[in-house]
């Protein structure tokens, strides 16, 4: 095998210390030669290192490239190093994130009138995750979230852009009028209006 440039050395050498992905822009900076060098070198490399050719993968994530083990090698890895699974998000925590994602940027008070219940403690949670982080405020004064690029590196997205097609989701019934019934009583607290009690639609006032 032919031995790389020295450029591609250099940037196989910067994206093996990094913890993080580095862009071509931080690539070419730091290894002071052209951008178009760098995305020379990081296009051979990305061939060295293409899926099932090594253990090692070169991937592009989060606006940035960095090596990553190939996923078959994942069950020895962590035998070898008794590492823990981080305890996985809760449903709720699941839900909010979901929302943040597709509707970014978005208030706690938005993402509590679609979910129907407090966001609060969903969003402290991600918060302490860094899987989101403030992105200003609203022209009420509410903070605004957004992900953050953590987000991308843990769901391995290059971008948003790349987040599912929610219109792929296929809801059973029950989960189809349970989105119903939510929707509709952010609707009724965006416009001011009072929801029915429970019961109250059929006639049957609680109470």
């Amino acid at each position: 095998m032919a031995e790389g440039t020295a450029v591609e050395r250099i940037v196989e050498a910067l994206l093996f210390l990094s913890p993080k992905p580095l862009s071509v822009a931080e690539l070419a900076e730091v290894a002071e030669v052209p951008e178009e060098e760098v995305g020379a070198a990081l296009s051979r490399l990305q061939d060295r290192y293409a899926p099932g050719r090594r253990g090692i993968q070169l991937r592009e994530i989060g606006g940035g490239f960095t090596f990553a083990t190939d996923p078959v090698a994942d069950p020895a890895a962590r035998r070898l190093f008794g590492r823990q699974r981080r305890a996985s998000l809760a449903p709720a925590q699941l839900e909010t994130l979901a929302i943040i994602a597709y509707l970014q940027p978005i208030s706690r008070s938005e993402i509590a009138r679609i979910r129907g219940v407090s966001a609060d403690s969903a969003v402290a949670a991600l918060l302490e995750r860094e899987l989101i982080e403030e992105a200003g405020r609203s022209p009420a004064g509410a903070t605004l979230y957004r992900t953050s690029e953590l987000f991308l590196r843990r769901f391995g997205l290059r971008s948003l852009g790349e987040l599912p097609d929610p219109r792929r989701y296929d809801p059973s019934p029950d989960e189809l009028a349970s989105l119903r019934e939510r929707l509709l009583r952010a609707g009724d607290l965006r416009s001011g209006a009072t929801p029915p009690l429970e019961g109250a639609e059929n006639g049957h006032p609680s109470g």
